[in-house]
């Protein structure tokens, strides 16, 4: 596991996030909240991190809800990504076959610092050979799904997020947040944590 305050005072970690048709909402946003407040909210430092959108293509994506969201870049354009966030949601059931993007996966996070995963975006990660013979969690509806699906992969259940050192997966939705908080912990300590959950007005809960 990274030492906390590593990536104080250097140049700003790239957060990219994935998006995808039927994503859920706060699995993206949760995590693009707590990362762009991390970044902004210690006044008289240079942001710790960069936040961005990443989708397969170019064009409106379609959360789950009917939100509309016009990604930044796609996966043929998109700068180095340091901290890859990849959420889940019921597209995840579609994309856990769209071998391109399972491939960009593998790819990202081979080349990244960290890999991240909200709710059913483990099983993405999954696809892509990250997480065999690693511990990690998902959505409480899914966890069974995940453990029949990849018996290689040790699932946690309640849990908010499992962290395997360069993966890190959490439980559903509003789990993200939580693990979003974790891994600003990790990388700038817990005063910026405390005080990016503070800003948020958000009841930030531990792992377990």
């Amino acid at each position: 596991m990274a030492h906390t305050n590593d990536v104080a005072g250097a140049a700003a970690l790239a957060v990219g996030i994935l998006i995808f048709d039927d994503v859920e909402v706060l699995d993206f946003c949760g995590p693009f909240e707590v990362f762009s407040v991390a970044a902004r909210i210690a006044e008289g430092e240079p942001p710790a991190f960069t936040v961005f959108t990443v989708a397969e293509r170019e064009g409106l994506i379609a959360a789950r809800g009917g939100l509309r969201v016009r990604p930044d870049y796609t996966l043929a354009d998109h700068p180095p990504i340091d901290l890859l966030v990849v959420p889940g949601g019921w597209g995840t059931r579609r994309e856990v076959n769209n071998a391109a993007l399972i491939a960009w996966i593998a790819r990202v996070a081979a080349g990244s610092r960290l890999t991240t995963s909200v709710c059913t975006g483990a099983f993405l990660l999954a696809k892509a050979g990250l997480l065999a013979g690693h511990a990690a969690t998902t959505h409480w509806q899914s966890l069974d799904r995940l453990a029949a699906s990849y018996p290689d992969i040790a699932v946690r259940h309640e849990t908010r997020w499992v962290d395997e050192g360069a993966v890190v997966t959490s439980a559903g939705i509003s789990a993200g947040i939580d693990m979003s908080l974790h891994v600003v912990e990790r990388l700038l300590g817990r005063e910026r944590a405390e005080a990016t959950a503070r800003h948020m007005e958000y009841a930030w809960r531990d792992a377990s």
